[in-house]
């Protein structure tokens, strides 16, 4: 779907489509390997169901919400849902919004890919996080650095314990970088 429709739909690019695989199905499969069977997973800007479906898919047992303001890749994420037999939830909207928040509720677990630096990332995540959850974004090789600039801001919002974890060491030939931090403090 991804190398056909997806490229169709400008959801990805057509020269990814060799590499489709390695660098984007399983570097996002392998984010599963940190979150445990049935917490709740809201994965913000999902565009082409990067990392949520990959995660649905690699770990059945979580209960995975995917949240993507346009229409065209909402649309695109609920024929996917669809034509797998995904259980999983299509909101479309922004993680900011007070609707998305209230469909959301408090989840175990928010992940990302590509959609914003950590700072403005973590502003939208973390009231979508329990007291304890976790934000697990993936990110590049510049991942401590970006930490490292934005973890006062971050303390602020109350996203604290950011470290940087790596998935899929043996299983790809380059793993997956994430930035993982905890919310702390109650409801804001």
């Amino acid at each position: 779907m991804l190398a056909n429709a997806g490229v169709e739909r400008g959801l990805i690019g057509p020269r990814e489509v060799d590499r489709l695989w390695a660098r984007h199905i399983l570097n996002c499969a392998v984010v599963a390997q940190l979150i445990a069977d049935g917490e709740t997973v809201v994965d913000i800007g999902s565009g082409a169901g990067l990392p949520g479906i990959a995660i649905a898919i690699a770990k059945p047992s979580l209960r995975v919400t995917l949240v993507e303001p346009l229409l065209r890749r909402s649309t695109f994420l609920d024929e996917v849902v669809e034509a797998l037999e995904l259980d999983v939830k299509v909101v479309r909207g922004r993680a900011e919004e007070k609707s998305v928040r209230k469909v959301v509720g408090d989840s175990d677990v928010a992940t990302s890919r590509a959609v914003a630096p950590l700072d403005r990332l973590g502003k939208w995540c973390t009231p979508l996080l329990r007291p304890g959850g976790r934000l697990l974004a993936v990110k590049g090789s510049s991942a401590a650095d970006e930490i490292a600039t934005h973890q006062g801001t971050l303390n602020r919002i109350g996203l604290a314990r950011l470290r940087v974890e790596v998935c899929g060491t043996g299983l790809l030939p380059t793993p997956t970088t994430v930035v993982s931090g905890a919310r702390v403090g109650g409801r804001r």
